[in-house]
């Protein structure tokens, strides 16, 4: 469920799209097909082989933009919410349900105001 560097381009349904993920669960193909939708771009999925019938299913998720890149989306808060908010890593990951800009900015820095981000000045 974790984004990755390498750029993959692959055949879904036979159609080439970029992957942008595999090994996805039901739900999270509905979020991220949802939130890739909304941002214009086309989802194919398509369900993975099973080893045996005894193992969940999981999904190959992909978008028929081949310059479409994830990993760059994401870090440059490229795509948005329904609400019209910028998408971050955490939320892409479904870490957190509300963006944070400041990405690289820890819980703790933030609760106990020791990031210079998030600093309080009187």
């Amino acid at each position: 469920m974790s984004l990755q560097a390498k750029h993959i381009v692959e055949e879904i349904d036979g159609t080439r799209c970029t992957i942008v993920e595999k090994g996805a669960s039901a739900n999270r193909v509905e979020f991220l097909k949802d939130l890739l939708t909304f941002n214009g771009f086309e989802v194919l999925t398509t369900e993975d082989k099973k080893e045996d019938e005894t193992t969940v299913s999981t999904f190959t998720i992909g978008v028929t933009d081949l310059v479409f890149n994830p990993v760059i989306s994401v870090y440059e808060m490229a795509l948005k919410t329904r609400d019209g908010e910028r998408v971050s890593p955490a939320y892409w990951e479904q870490q957190k349900s509300e963006i944070v800009d400041q990405y690289w900015v820890r819980d703790e820095e933030i609760k106990d105001a020791t990031s210079a981000w998030h600093r309080r000045f009187e």
